[in-house]
């Protein structure tokens, strides 16, 4: 055991320990209270916060202690346990900001969605490494879809609509294992698409579309045959299916305060005391804090409650305040040399288990940053999840930790899975 620990990559492990302590700082900074300053009064949020970082290092304690094919072998039966709780989440859970996420356990909240993640990235894996699958296989993309799909659409009805976006990180590793890069292509296309269908008339659009499909037959095709033309017409049927389709889906299935916030963001509406109040607001305590910020405990913007949320999914913006953008760099390099690290540690793997489930914690984690620092500083929709390891939430910590700590046994073990 002794010579199995010196395999652990403790660059790793040192990454994941100073993001989780400097995340501690900022919720400390964001909720502080000199009537209880006390780092240890476990009333406030810092107090609960350190009592769920303790959970997450004996966790991750236990992982490293675990034998590492335990996790192969049990990735169906962690999956299928993590589906049985989002299903009694649908019956058991309280609604906190609209979502009905969280099923109360005494003086704290349990997350399930949160645990999904890993437990997905883990059956994905789990299936992908069978020695019979090919992803060119449409049987095979199927079934992988349904891995992911079935999770993402149970929180997609607990209204916890960015969780289940998350999903869609699991796309990623797939393009390591031989996923065509068309379907990259086709998802970029979809996302323009609806973004153009809302902001351009749609027979305008259409007819750009018609313009691009002769373009492609008379000038960029040298030869053309019967079937360039089918399939051409068939792309833009298609095409137009979808675009006629945006104004049923914007105004039908997604709900109003998020419609409000795709308007906000692509411009159509302006409501700084509404629906574009959160990103208003933490725009301006990222400015506020200039080059070098305003100091620790010495925000004002964050500290007059003008920011909400903002110990857990507005936390990038206390960073801005009081560390300015210098912080925010420091902030996001780490971030950047953790992903680095995962891939390095995923390529180098023997296993393609642990080869898969490497990517697939890269995904997810690139996937949170970038939505959350994204929605802070106006790029994107506000939907509402957290900054890995860093954000105020007991259930995130602990499913980030498992999750990265799992591929860190992995891989320590990589000489002996084979």
């Amino acid at each position: 055991m002794y010579q199995e620990r010196l395999k652990i990559d403790w660059i790793m492990v040192a990454l994941y320990l100073v993001i989780v302590l400097f995340g501690w700082m900022n919720i400390y900074s964001a909720c502080y209270d000199e009537a209880h300053a006390s780092v240890l009064d476990f009333g406030q949020f810092y107090g609960k916060q350190l009592v769920w970082m303790g959970a997450a290092f004996l966790t991750a304690a236990i992982i490293l202690l675990t034998e590492p094919r335990v996790f192969s072998n049990t990735a169906y039966a962690i999956y299928g346990g993590v589906l049985v709780l989002l299903v009694l989440v649908l019956f058991l859970a309280i609604t906190v900001n609209g979502g009905k996420s969280w099923i109360p356990l005494g003086g704290f909240r349990f997350q399930p969605s949160e645990f999904a993640k890993f437990a997905t990235a883990l059956a994905v894996a789990k299936y992908l490494s069978a020695i019979d699958v090919d992803l060119r296989d449409l049987r095979t993309k199927l079934a992988v879809l349904a891995i992911m799909a079935v999770p993402a659409a149970l929180v997609f009805l607990q209204h916890d609509t960015g969780t289940a976006l998350v999903f869609l990180s699991f796309i990623f590793p797939l393009f390591r294992e031989g996923l065509s890069g068309a379907v990259m292509v086709v998802g970029v296309v979809a996302i323009a698409l609806f973004v153009l269908a809302l902001l351009v008339n749609k027979y305008i659009l259409l007819g750009g579309l018609l313009l691009l499909a002769v373009l492609y037959l008379f000038v960029w095709l040298n030869k053309r045959s019967s079937r360039d033309y089918w399939r051409a017409a068939g792309v833009l049927l298609v095409c137009a299916a979808f675009i006629f389709s945006v104004d049923f889906v914007f105004h039908h299935v997604l709900e109003s305060h998020q419609r409000e916030r795709i308007e906000v963001l692509l411009g159509q509406s302006d409501d700084l005391q509404g629906s574009g109040y959160n990103v208003h607001q933490s725009k301006i305590a990222i400015g506020s804090g200039g080059i070098v910020g305003k100091g620790f405990l010495r925000g004002t913007v964050t500290k007059a409650n003008f920011v909400p949320e903002k110990h857990t999914d507005f936390i990038f913006c206390t960073v801005g305040e009081e560390w300015g953008f210098v912080g925010c760099v420091v902030l996001l390099v780490l971030y950047n040399l953790l992903l680095q690290r995962l891939v390095v540690m995923a390529e180098r793997q023997r296993s393609p288990f642990s080869r898969i489930y490497g990517y697939c914690v890269a995904s997810i984690l690139f996937m949170h940053l970038f939505v959350n620092v994204g929605m802070v500083i106006g790029l994107v929709p506000v939907i509402g999840i957290p900054l890995p390891f860093f954000s105020y939430g007991g259930s995130s910590l602990l499913a980030f930790t498992i999750l990265l700590f799992i591929f860190i046994r992995q891989d320590a073990s990589k000489n002996q899975l084979l």
